[in-house]
């Protein structure tokens, strides 16, 4: 029954294997499902260690239990039945442990608060205490005890961790929370039955936990989760460019539709767009061009006015200056220069141009004082002419050729600038006259350029505040969709590594899945096959289905007498509740739990004699092992069983008292139990006679009938008779007389016979049995000593 020798493999192992054999896997793919799996979390030093026993559970002022009990458990493997009828505070044991270990009850979940109320005592006037002794490999002996004080809610109170009988630190519940949901060793009755027909998703959840698959459910959501923000990135992006393009469109604006022709691209140029944004892009029309016109100047009015100026002022100091022809003046006093140079060699000679006159000194002062004067107006002259030169290529500089932005603006047909080209270029052609014409029409010209390319910017400016009313807002939105829109190319390799792992993973989950499934399911089936007991319900495949939602299930192939079935359908209830445990049972033991025992309360409920059969050979041998078997049970037919079978078990049985005083005693069976009982009662003075001997023969009585139905039923079973056609006859046997005829024929009917062969064969016999079933009301012939001796041989005779 066991799960099987040693630790399954990790689950991040054979995930590992898996894609180091899938050969269409990359290594990024391979990255990103390891990634996603993660590593498992160990438990940490605060965790149960393995190993974990019960020893002992001592309870106070808890549920049915008064004043302390102590409910003592060998601690290590083996089989305890704790039995008693109900109401004798069995229960309150096995929900203490739950309670002191847990920090809740499964059993009391869902129910009213007027029932989960009643969890104190009422006889007790102490503080209500429950400690459990447990013994582990790790860390040996210890105690965990939770205890309220008066006024504390079931949630409050406190718990310690003790040893050698004094306080070791706290204990925290919730250090055992994962293990305990993983690998739950408790199972209450009202649980049996929701382990296989309570919500599917419950058992689904469970298992699901307990073979690690949890880890790739994690792994699939958060690949999933990756996938889908990267995708929703990545729509939102298309959609956000949808509806930028959108509006671009409806935009009379040349920078609107460069950056919608790109938008139209199946993958958008994002660095043309992010240059489009910056202004970067060169653009011969439209709003550069609009642009362009609005950046345009002239001089101002006042340099064109200092300009004109000096150009009329240098002109009319240059004519001032000029008297006759400068050039033959120039001739002339060079002339004289040269004559002036000759005399000088040749004093008083005669004019050697023409012949006359003489070169006399006269004639030099004269000449001297000519060429002076003439030097003096050319000064003027010369000094004018500069003047007049500069003045002209100062107007000049201030006239520029027309604009290129004039003749190639096309971006917006309501604005004309050809009015403004026409004068600009009348503008441009003054600096080719003559300086008095120039100067003559600077004024006017500038004075129309400036008044027509004033009315051309304000239409410009009024064009451009009206294309960027539009545009302008835009502009914002279209930089922070480019964001997102590079973050989105950015992580599209991701998106489809992302995919393809979530895709393998998906398809891997299932043979994971079953992989891991298998050895459980075999368990299972092992434990229906020992419960069952001739039930014509199979059990076939345990599978888990589905991974999310309200499809989370586990499918139960049953087959009722070979013909396909569901086990919700085909079951009763005492079927299902094998079924349960068949589940419980495999999860709770296998080899990575840290708790040595199971806890089981009042399975044997519904159950029919056979399946009582298979239960107890099934928690035998879940005892063998190696698990510490613990199971409260107020039905005696799970005590007979085991007594009947020859398991090996210890049976302690719990008493209440008044006042919720609760006992715990080991049994043996109960024959033997009969006759302690009866010469406890022969050996009590205090009690009258009459009345001891009358319960001393009703406990030869009991003893007697125990003894003949172990008998029945050992024999009868044994000869292959039908469980409940074996209660059947024992139900039927209603005296001590027909129970020892159903011991001995068979069939409880045949007294007459029964009488007959005690006559011929044991004639002591036939007088113990009389005197055993006598009524209060008939005397008998021997004393209770004696008919305590005599009953036990007769118990010893009848079933040897």
């Amino acid at each position: 029954m066991g799960q099987g020798e040693g630790d399954a493999p990790r689950l991040r192992d054979l995930v590992s294997a898996r894609l180091h054999a899938d050969s269409s896997i990359g290594p990024d793919v391979a990255h990103t499902v390891l990634t996603a799996l993660g590593e498992s979390a160990e438990p940490g030093g605060a965790a149960p260690q393995h190993g974990l026993f019960l020893r002992a559970v001592r309870v106070r002022g808890f549920r049915g239990i008064g004043r302390e009990s102590v409910l003592r458990i060998a601690p290590g493997p083996g089989l305890t039945l704790v039995v008693g009828r109900n109401g004798s505070g069995k229960s309150s044991f096995a929900e203490a442990v739950e309670v002191a270990l847990t920090g809740v009850n499964r059993r009391w979940e869902g129910r009213s608060a007027v029932w989960r109320a009643g969890w104190r005592n009422m006889h007790c006037d102490s503080t209500t205490r429950i400690t459990v002794d447990v013994v582990s490999a790790g860390t040996g002996e210890y105690s965990i005890r939770r205890e309220w004080a008066d006024g504390d809610e079931l949630s409050g109170g406190s718990w310690t961790r003790r040893r050698d009988g004094r306080a070791a630190g706290e204990f925290q519940v919730g250090d055992w929370e994962s293990a305990m949901e993983l690998y739950r060793p408790f199972l209450s009755y009202s649980e049996l039955g929701a382990v296989a027909d309570g919500r599917p998703s419950d058992l689904f959840d469970a298992l699901h936990r307990l073979l690690g698959l949890d880890d790739i459910s994690a792994a699939l959501d958060r690949t999933r989760t990756r996938r889908i923000e990267l995708e929703r990135a990545a729509k939102q992006s298309r959609d956000g460019r949808h509806t930028l393009l959108a509006e671009l469109t409806t935009i009379a604006d040349d920078r609107a539709e460069r950056v919608a022709a790109l938008l139209r691209a199946a993958v958008p140029e994002l660095e043309e767009i992010a240059r489009e944004l910056a202004g970067v892009r060169h653009d011969p029309g439209g709003v550069a061009a609009l642009q362009a016109i609005a950046r345009l100047g002239i001089p101002t009015t006042a340099q064109v006015e200092v300009a004109a100026t000096a150009v009329e002022q240098a002109t009319e100091r240059l004519v001032a200056s000029t008297t006759g022809d400068p050039e033959s003046e120039l001739r002339v006093v060079d002339l004289l220069r040269r004559a002036v140079e000759h005399s000088g060699t040749a004093p008083g000679c005669p004019c050697p141009v023409c012949g006359h006159g003489a070169l006399d000194e006269a004639w030099r002062r004269e000449s001297t004082a000519r060429i002076a004067a003439a030097e003096q107006r050319a000064v003027v002259f010369t000094t004018a002419r500069a003047d007049l030169d500069e003045a002209v290529a100062a107007a000049r500089a201030l006239i520029e050729p027309v604009p290129v932005e004039l003749d190639s603006m096309t971006a917006a047909p309501n604005i004309d600038p050809t009015e403004v080209y026409r004068v600009w270029a009348a503008w441009s052609t003054l600096a080719e006259r003559e300086p008095a014409a120039a100067a003559a029409r600077l004024r006017a010209t500038h004075a129309e350029l400036a008044a027509r390319l004033e009315v051309l910017q304000r239409a410009v400016h009024k064009e451009l505040d009206r294309i960027d009313a539009v545009w302008t807002p835009l502009v914002p939105r279209i930089a922070a969709w480019l964001h997102e829109a590079r973050l989105v190319a950015a992580a599209d390799p991701e998106l489809r590594t992302v995919r393809r792992a979530e895709e393998w993973l998906k398809s891997a989950a299932a043979g994971l899945r079953d992989e891991r499934m298998a050895p459980l399911a075999d368990h299972a089936r092992r434990i229906w096959g020992g419960l069952r007991q001739r039930s014509n319900v199979d059990l076939g495949a345990i599978r888990l289905q589905g991974n999310a939602g309200a499809s989370r299930k586990v499918l139960l192939d049953v087959t009722v007498d070979e013909a396909d079935g569901t086990a919700l359908g085909v079951m009763s209830q005492g079927e299902l509740h094998a079924l349960g445990l068949a589940l419980f049972l495999p999860r709770a033991t296998v080899a990575e739990s840290p708790f040595g025992f199971v806890m089981i309360d009042d399975p044997v409920q519904a159950m029919d004699p056979a399946k009582v059969d298979g239960l107890a050979r099934v928690l035998a041998a879940v005892a063998r092992s190696g698990r510490q078997v613990v199971v409260f049970t107020h039905d005696e037919r799970l005590s007979e069983a085991v007594r009947r079978l020859r398991l090996d078990a210890t049976v302690l049985e719990v008493q209440r008292r008044e006042r919720s005083q609760v006992e715990v005693r080991g049994i043996e069976d109960p024959v033997r139990r009969y006759l302690a009982d009866a010469r406890a009662l022969e050996r009590t003075r205090q009690l009258p006679r009459a009345i001891a001997t009358e319960l001393v023969i009703t406990c030869c009585r009991s003893a007697i009938e125990a003894a003949a139905l172990a008998r029945s039923r050992r024999e009868l079973l044994a000869a292959g008779m039908d469980h409940r056609e074996v209660q059947a006859r024992v139900d039927r046997a209603r005296t001590t007389w027909e129970t020892v005829s159903l011991a001995i024929f068979g069939v409880p009917g045949r007294v007459d016979d029964l009488n007959e062969l005690l006559d011929r064969e044991a004639p002591w016999a036939r007088a113990v049995v009389r005197d055993a079933a006598a009524g209060a009301h008939i005397r008998i012939r021997r004393g209770p000593a004696e008919l305590i001796d005599d009953t036990k041989r007769f118990v010893t005779w009848l079933d040897p």
